[in-house]
C-alpha cells in the first residue's frame, strides 16, 4: 500500500480550490495517507492569446495532465469536468465526481446592469461559442466578443474597462467567493449550461485499482450519473468543450430528466427538448434525446 499519493492539477486559483477540496477530503477519510498536489501547465495555461473556436484540441485543458496519468507520473487528476473530453481513453477513466455545485452560468457587469439591459455599443466577454450562440438568440445586436483569463483576469478586465459584462460559470465565481461581483443568475431558458458544469471530476490511470478504490469513497453517484448522461449527449452529438450544446439532468419527484439544446454559431436556428423517465429506468436518457434531436437535423446544425 502507497502511504504517499501525488494530486495533478492545473495552477490556476479555482483549480488549486478544487484540487485541495478533493485532497481535504480524502485526508479525512483517509489520515494515513499522504496526499500532495503537484501544478501541472496545460496547454489551455500556456496559450492565453488563442480563441477557443470549434477547432481546438480536444483537451485542450487536460492533455498534459491526463499524460502524466498515463505514464504513472501522478496517481489522481482533478479537473472541471466540462473540460475533459467526451470520448473514452483507453488508458485513463472517470474514478469520482463530488457533488455537483451551481450548474448554472452568472451575468456580471460593471454597474450591476442586467443583461436585459445592454445596449450592443456595450462589450459582452465570453470565449464560449455556446454562450455566444444563447446571447445571440436572446438579442441578435448583442456586442459579445472574445475574452480569455483565468476568472480573476477576466474580472479585472471588467472593471478596468475592457468588457461591461461578462458571462462565467456561477461554480467558479461562488467557490472563489466572487459572488458580489454577480449581478444576476442566467436561468435555463436563457443559457442552458455546459455538460458537466459545475463538476468536479477525478481521473485516473485504468491500472491503479488503488487510485481507484480510495477515490470511489468520494462519489457522488447522483452527480455521475446526472453529468454522464449530459456527457454522452454532447458525444452523440459529435460535440465538443467548446460546442454549442448545452445539457442539464436531475432527479425530482421519482425521475430522472434531461433537458438539451443545440444551437448554430449566430444563435438563430435552435433545436431542444427534454425527456423524462422513471428514476428506475436505466436507459440513457442523454443518448435518448441526442436521438430525437438528431432526427430534427441537430447533425446538420452543429455541421
Amino acid at each position: 500500500m502507497k502511504n504517499k499519493l501525488t494530486i495533478g492539477t492545473r495552477s490556476s486559483k479555482l483549480a488549486l480550490y478544487q484540487s485541495n477540496l478533493v485532497k481535504s477530503r480524502l485526508e479525512h477519510l483517509y489520515p494515513d495517507i499522504t496526499f500532495e498536489l503537484l501544478n501541472i501547465k496545460t496547454k489551455g495555461d500556456i496559450m492565453i492569446d488563442k480563441v477557443l473556436d470549434r477547432n481546438i484540441d480536444k483537451g485542450f485543458f487536460v492533455s498534459e495532465i491526463q499524460n502524466m496519468l498515463m505514464k504513472n507520473e501522478i496517481d489522481i487528476a482533478v479537473h472541471s469536468l466540462k473540460d475533459l473530453p467526451v470520448e473514452e481513453n483507453n488508458g485513463i477513466k472517470i474514478s469520482a465526481i463530488l457533488k455537483r455545485g451551481n450548474e448554472k452560468d452568472v451575468f456580471i457587469s460593471k454597474n450591476n446592469k442586467k443583461l436585459s439591459d445592454f445596449l450592443k455599443s456595450e462589450k459582452i466577454g465570453t470565449s464560449s461559442l455556446r454562450r455566444k450562440a444563447q446571447l445571440y438568440k436572446r438579442d441578435p445586436n448583442l456586442n459579445v466578443v472574445d475574452i480569455r483569463g483565468n476568472v480573476d483576469t477576466r474580472i479585472s478586465k471588467m472593471i478596468k474597462g475592457q468588457y461591461e459584462g461578462l458571462v462565467m460559470a456561477a461554480a467558479g465565481i461562488e467557490r472563489l467567493g466572487l459572488d458580489s461581483y454577480i449581478t444576476e443568475y442566467l436561468d435555463h431558458e436563457i443559457m442552458l449550461n455546459a455538460p458537466g458544469q459545475g463538476a468536479i471530476a477525478i481521473e485516473i490511470n485504468r491500472n491503479n485499482k488503488y487510485a481507484e478504490t480510495i477515490t470511489l469513497k468520494i462519489n457522488d453517484e447522483e452527480t455521475m450519473n446526472c453529468t454522464q448522461y449530459e456527457r454522452s449527449f454532447m458525444k452523440k452529438l459529435g460535440g465538443g468543450c467548446n460546442s454549442p450544446i448545452g445539457a442539464y439532468s436531475y432527479y425530482s419527484n421519482g425521475e430522472k430528466t434531461i433537458i438539451g439544446t443545440i444551437l448554430s454559431l449566430d444563435g438563430t436556428k435552435d433545436i431542444s427538448s427534454t425527456i423524462s423517465v422513471k428514476s428506475s429506468d436505466e436507459s440513457d436518457i442523454g443518448e435518448l434525446l441526442a436521438n430525437e434531436l438528431i432526427k430534427k437535423g441537430a447533425l446538420e446544425l452543429i455541421n
